[in-house]
């Protein structure tokens, strides 16, 4: 990254010292604003955040060994379009991304050496690492990005991309490039993103787990063998199996120090990855359901890493669909929840209850509002309102891996009863639910972490994007989502955020219960691993103990 100070980083040193942001907010804008991480962490007082893991020290760190790590291996054949994160920790080991959001939340360079923004964050220079190459010896170069970049905005190609990026890369009706020099080839070297609207977020959405650089030879097409940059190759893949990556002697960053990861797919029974941990089948889990979380923490050998995320699941309905085509239904299914109680049933206490319109309490842009109380009385007003007196009998999708997700969703509908909103629960296999989750009609879905409020109302709820699974579209939400992509003043895009907020509990598609926190269980001759709050697993910087 650079020294270089962008126009606005003054205001938001002034801002920290004045106390009107936090030390975490002023690391995340201003490192987005091109400030290298070093040099926004000695600003802020503190000198240790300065690589992707701050505790893992290479120096300490063995050569050798296989990791093997329990994890659910579906199909990669396409990262651009992946729609879970475990498919893209094994590609990610292969294929890196321009970017990386640490464990921190801090966004640094990955592939990039550095980027800058112009003073009004219409112009964006993304600089490649001077000597990276491919695996097969390639130069990487600013040609591969935007091949990469090319084929996530098409919307033939079906990548969520186009949900965080539709704003300010594409024309209004989001068929094309908003202008056709929108992806700049500067250089060799050197890619520039000239932008419709302002956007503070670039570096972050870089990171967005479908948008690894993939080879343009290859077409999309992720295989084993297939050519990347990362410190591992692809050497068997069998789905719903296992996964095998063997490390590779020319990466370009610190690691690979292990010899070998294979990732061992044991299917939807969490006993079986707690037996294989328990065992040493397995050096590492995914990710731990609540209900096994003590047992964890008593097992010998065995540390709990835990982390407070933006994890969330969503009972949501298609606004196209009866009954979900009136507001006033998809507010009553609203109503007829309490959050705290499904929060303390499915998910033990650990979170926070949901508000009902997917922005997370730890995202430095949420505005608190009022909470909506449980009043199943309001609810069946809302569907005689409606013309519905008698309720409504409807469906809802969901799968039982992991547990919580169907205690969820049976406290849901239990509630649900006494407003008259019956409910049945049409029970999948996860691999079934997969092919339809964005289909069905009404449907139980998580969501993953993402470090900023408006991403993710982006990637759901903008109208027309590939992972708008309620096909909600509603023009004055897309106005102000896009004016708060590219408000830096926090305070500003507060309020933005706060009426974005609102349209979503009075208007919006879902019935959110609650906010995960999340745990994975590693053996203690793991070295180097944190818990990440997207789950994501990085291979070069882990080891065995010797």
């Amino acid at each position: 990254m650079t020294e270089k100070e962008h126009r606005h980083i003054p205001k938001l040193k002034e801002e920290l010292a004045e106390g009107r942001i936090t030390r975490r907010d002023f690391l995340r804008y201003s490192t987005l604003l091109g400030l290298s991480a070093a040099a926004a962490y000695k600003f802020s007082g503190d000198i240790t955040g300065v690589s992707l893991i701050p505790s893992a020290k290479a120096e300490t760190m063995a050569k050798g060994g296989v990791l093997r790590v329990s994890m659910r291996c579906p199909s990669i054949a396409d990262p651009h379009i992946f729609q879970w994160v475990y498919d893209s920790n094994i590609t990610r080991q292969v294929v890196e991304y321009l970017t990386v959001t640490g464990h921190d939340n801090v966004t640094r360079p990955q592939l990039l050496d550095s980027w800058e923004a112009s003073d009004d964050l219409m112009t964006w220079d993304l600089k490649i690492r001077p000597d990276l190459k491919w695996h097969s010896g390639r130069d990487f170069v600013a040609e591969d990005i935007a091949w990469n970049l090319n084929r996530v905005l098409d919307p033939n190609t079906g990548s969520s991309v186009l949900g965080l990026m539709k704003g300010y890369m594409m024309n209004d009706d989001g068929t094309g490039l908003w202008d056709a020099n929108a992806i700049e080839i500067v250089d060799g070297k050197t890619l520039r993103l000239n932008i419709k609207v302002p956007q503070i977020a670039i570096p972050e959405h870089l990171f967005h787990y479908p948008l690894p650089m993939i080879d343009p030879d290859e077409n999309g097409l992720f295989e084993v063998g297939s050519n990347g940059q990362g410190a591992f190759e692809l050497v068997e893949y069998v789905q719903n199996s296992k996964a095998v990556l063997v490390a590779r002697d020319d990466y370009y960053g610190e690691g690979p120090h292990l010899e070998r990861i294979e990732f061992v797919d044991l299917g939807d029974d969490p006993s079986a990855t707690l037996a294989a941990l328990s065992s040493g089948q397995v050096q590492g889990s995914y990710e731990g359901t609540i209900a096994q979380l003590e047992v964890y923490r008593g097992m010998p050998g065995v540390t709990v890493y835990e982390a407070t995320t933006a994890k969330t699941g969503v009972a949501r309905g298609q606004v196209d669909q009866e009954p979900f085509t009136d507001p006033r239904v998809r507010k009553a299914l609203r109503v007829a929840v309490d959050p705290v109680r499904c929060l303390e049933l499915a998910h033990s206490n650990s979170g926070e209850p949901g508000e009902h319109h997917h922005v997370c309490p730890i995202h430095p842009d949420y505005a608190a509002l009022p909470r909506m109380e449980r009043d199943p009385e309001a609810a069946k007003a809302l569907l005689a309102d409606a013309g519905m007196a008698d309720g409504i009998d409807i469906e809802i999708a969901c799968k039982g891996d992991p547990p919580w997700e169907l205690a969820a969703v049976q406290t849901m509908v239990e509630q649900w009863k006494e407003a008259n909103i019956r409910v049945n629960i049409n029970l999948l296999p996860s691999s079934d639910f997969w092919d339809v989750w964005d289909k069905v009609p009404f449907g139980f879905t998580s969501w993953t972490h993402r470090p900023l409020g408006f991403m993710v109302l982006g990637l759901a709820y903008r109208t027309g994007v590939p992972w708008n699974e309620s096909h909600y579209a509603n023009p004055e939400f897309d106005a102000i989502l896009t004016e708060a992509e590219g408000t830096l003043d926090i305070d500003a895009r507060k309020e933005l955020i706060e009426k974005l907020e609102v349209i979503m509990q009075e208007d919006g598609p879902i019935t959110q219960p609650l906010w995960r926190s999340v745990y994975s269980a590693w053996s203690d001759t793991v070295v180097g691993f944190q818990h990440h709050p997207t789950s994501y697993i990085f291979g070069s910087t882990l080891s065995l103990k010797a």
